[in-house]
């Protein structure tokens, strides 16, 4: 059976580059980085190449890119780190947001740390930038924590404009940019962002690795306790061959971006249109204007159907791999939090649809077909 994959926004497949890149560190070169003789100084030098090339194409220095296990650990280390480092004791962030800052953040207003306060947001999942000027105006001491791109409706945010925000008010700006990062150019010398993540799966790397970036002008404290590495901010042994397959992922990645991203688009945009041309009463979560909105993601709102639950189930018998849900019912399931939080219709499906470099559009119209037909069995 065809499988098509149209999950890319969960994790993308392997780059033979990277692969590539990859082998030696874990065929030949087995030091471990922390030794000194000369088995250790060569694994040691790729890692230190690998972070220059990371900072080189975000335009930053090395000193500033610490490597994580991905961007879950550096979304939670931004954060609780920033906190006791600078005394902080108001959390500012979306009801949108990744659950690894969500979570970070609820735990951190459960221990009485910080006052949490929610941004509100249209129904595209945009913020109110208003109401985010006023809880920084009336709040000293705090932290902002806004995603650049939101994972499952792709609204993208204007991550420089609150970054101006945030140096206005002296705030301690962190911003989730798994999604954006190997997609977007990320100028960090011109953007006021303070912390920002990365994780080397989201762009055609390894799984298992991400990084932190740390601004200069920001010290925090040791993220895991047990060992010296990363600069005695990360203990334990790292992963040599991670590292070098993100960085590797990463150089591709701004090397072919503007052909991926017009081919990217193009399939994004050839699926919108055959959705409603062959789907009667079809929507959109978020905003999917082009530079609105992240060109890798589309998330469907189907009709209220009485298959809706099996939706999912039905794309996946037919091969085709996709994820989502629907807004939350009065608790009577958990859903999603995203639907929920920008107001979604609880009655209808949402899928998201996301792409990636080796998609292809026989595979978005294959997709398109199956749809009809398990919606429309009679008349398909």
């Amino acid at each position: 059976m065809k499988r098509i994959y149209l999950d890319n926004a969960a994790t993308t497949p392997l780059d033979p580059e990277v692969f590539e890149a990859m082998k030696p560190m874990m065929l030949e070169m087995y030091g471990n980085p922390s030794s000194t003789h000369a088995h250790g100084r060569e694994v040691r030098t790729k890692i230190e190449r690998a972070r220059k090339t990371v900072a080189e194409l975000l335009n930053t220095t090395p000193s500033e890119i610490f490597f994580t296990s991905g961007g879950t650990e550096a979304d939670n280390t931004a954060i609780t780190c920033s906190v006791e480092a600078y005394d902080l004791k108001h959390l500012i962030t979306s009801k949108i947001e990744h659950k690894a800052v969500l979570q970070t953040a609820e735990k951190l207003e459960a221990q009485g740390k910080v006052k949490l306060s929610f941004v509100d947001l249209d129904h595209q999942g945009h913020i109110d930038y208003d109401h985010l000027n006023s809880l920084l105006k009336d709040n000293s001491r705090s932290m902002v924590s806004i995603m650049h791109a939101n994972n499952e409706i792709g609204t993208l945010n204007d991550i420089a404009r609150i970054g101006e925000m945030c140096k206005e008010y002296d705030a301690v700006f962190h911003s989730d940019t798994v999604q954006t990062m190997g997609h977007f150019k990320h100028d960090l010398q011109a953007l006021a962002c303070h912390f920002i993540v990365g994780a080397g799966h989201k762009f055609n790397g390894p799984k298992g690795v991400g990084f932190l970036r740390v601004c200069k002008s920001k010290k925090i404290g040791r993220f895991v306790e047990g060992g010296g590495q990363e600069r005695n901010h990360r203990g334990g042994t790292e992963n040599v061959y991670g590292i070098v397959g993100l960085a590797k992922a990463l150089e591709i990645a701004y090397r072919d971006m503007e052909s991926h991203q017009k081919h990217i688009q193009g399939l994004k945009t050839r699926m919108i249109e055959g959705l409603k041309n062959n789907i009667s009463g079809i929507e959109f979560n978020g905003d999917i204007r082009e530079g609105h909105s992240l060109y890798t993601v589309l998330n469907a709102s189907f009709p209220a159907h009485e298959d809706n639950d099996m939706l999912l189930f039905n794309l996946d018998i037919n091969g085709i791999s996709a994820s989502g849900g629907s807004a939350c019912s009065s608790g009577a399931n958990t859903g999603s939090h995203v639907l929920t939080g920008i107001k979604a219709d609880p009655e209808r499906q949402g899928i998201r649809f996301s792409f990636g470099k080796y998609s292809t559009a026989d595979e978005v119209d294959y997709t398109v077909e199956k749809l009809v037909e398990i919606l429309n069995p009679v008349h398909a």
